[in-house]
């Protein structure tokens, strides 16, 4: 075996290992950017209509005190954020300040 053979093994083994190490910082995309793509739900949408959503939870019908849907445990965007997104609606976002029927307490 040549020194040159297996330094440059040992050089391709390194190089492969840092790729791999990197790849899934290279492929891994901000959340921040995900969410701004996703469009803002509609009060007039039938899911929103199903479960009876409004962008303000102080004009809904049978919304206690307080409840919204950024202190619904439902609710994924950041604190203090606008909107965000919501299991209840999948690739859309629902305003901070909203309301519906699903609203869950946070644990």
């Amino acid at each position: 075996m040549d020194c040159k053979d297996t330094l440059s093994r040992r050089r391709l083994l390194g190089r492969w290992l840092l790729g791999a190490s990197l790849a899934p910082l290279v492929l891994m995309r901000p959340q921040a950017g995900r969410t701004a793509e996703l469009p803002l739900l509609s009060p007039v949408d039938p899911a929103a209509k199903k479960v009876q959503y409004v962008d303000d939870a102080t004009k809904a019908k049978g919304a206690p005190a307080g409840n919204t849907c950024a202190t619904c445990a439902l609710y994924q965007g950041t604190y203090a954020s606008v909107q965000g997104p919501c299991q209840i609606f999948p690739g859309k976002q629902v305003k901070a300040a909203g309301w519906c029927a699903s609203w869950a307490p946070q644990m």
